[in-house]
């Protein structure tokens, strides 16, 4: 046979709700509320950074926009720089051959 898990429990025991002496809520004890502040007064310092987004952000634009450009010169550079490599390289190789000639 099998178990019967959904056995109704009797509501008429002892362990129901207590109804007996109803209490209204001005003759509940009454507790001061605590009204202390615990936080800081002032925000965090990332917080008031996070705030203000007119100047930083503007300043990390510039920036990006200014090593962007870096960047760029630096790799025009670079190709330059191997295009004259190969130049020499051809004239060097072209004058060996006139030399075997």
């Amino acid at each position: 046979m099998t178990k019967s898990r959904n056995k109704k429990k009797n509501r008429d025991d002892a362990d129901s709700m207590d109804v007996s002496q109803p209490k209204s809520v001005s003759e509940a004890p009454t507790e001061a509320m605590d009204t202390t502040e615990t936080g800081d007064p002032k925000p965090a310092p990332r917080a008031r950074i996070l705030t203000r987004k007119g100047k930083p952000m503007k300043r990390i634009k510039n920036k990006r926009k200014m090593k962007a450009v870096a960047k760029a010169l630096d790799l025009n550079d670079k190709i330059a720089e191997r295009a004259s490599k190969n130049k020499v390289k051809t004239q060097r190789t072209l004058d060996a051959k006139k030399l075997y000639d």
